[in-house]
């Protein structure tokens, strides 16, 4: 059973600005497991030792079954709670937002707070690209090196690369296909070759990332 769709960020992004004094960044990155968050909450405390506070939030897992937030020496419930309740709102998955503050010496109070690292979350998702996680599966396509040029030229037209390819006795494509597209693709080069291809889908799980 392929993993859900699911809307996420592509790459590490990120946005700051100043409210009275203080200055606040915040990192934006996917982050597919625990681990990879961990790792990125890791990089970002290194990069910035000098900070106040390094607050942060994330939403991983198929189901979002990893949420964890936290205040870093900021008031309970100040800081992690509206950065997580920021990636919510934005419907992002497998998602870490860490946000640096640099204390300019006035007090902000909770309110305040809040605000300032609920705006620092949603600065840095509007500065991040957002995509759509699709799943796929690896297929596997073996043929006759006659009919190279021809599936070379159909899947190119699909917009379908190939993840890989082996050159022996005969031709041997894997290509990564959306699930719900893995019989219009087969049928059709099936028919193409005259009913000498064959395929066969791999037990393996992998994702496509479409822009939005």
């Amino acid at each position: 059973m392929c993993a859900p769709a699911l809307i996420t960020v592509a790459d590490y992004a990120c946005a700051e600005f100043v409210e009275k004094k203080s200055r606040f960044i915040g990192h934006i990155a996917p982050a597919s497991t625990e681990e990879e968050a961990f790792d990125f909450l890791a990089r970002i405390r290194n990069e910035h030792k000098s900070a106040t506070h390094n607050c942060y939030a994330w939403q991983v897992g198929e189901q979002d079954q990893f949420q964890r937030s936290a205040d870093a020496g900021e008031p309970a419930g100040t800081a992690g709670r509206p950065i997580l309740e920021a990636i919510k709102r934005a419907d992002l998955h497998n998602t870490i937002i860490v946000v640096t503050r640099y204390f300019g010496g006035i007090l902000l109070g909770s309110g305040g707070l809040t605000r300032a690292y609920s705006k620092s979350a949603v600065l840095a998702i509007g500065a991040a690209q957002r995509i759509m996680r699709l799943p796929a599966c690896q297929v596997m396509f073996t043929f006759d090196y006659g009919l190279l040029g021809k599936v070379e030229s159909y899947l190119a037209q699909q917009g379908l690369p190939v993840a890989d390819k082996v050159y022996a006795e005969q031709v041997c494509f894997i290509c990564n296909i959306e699930k719900a597209q893995i019989r219009t693709i087969t049928d059709a080069l099936t028919d193409l070759s005259g009913g000498s291809l064959r395929w066969q889908e791999l037990d393996s799980q992998v994702f496509l990332d479409r822009p939005l």
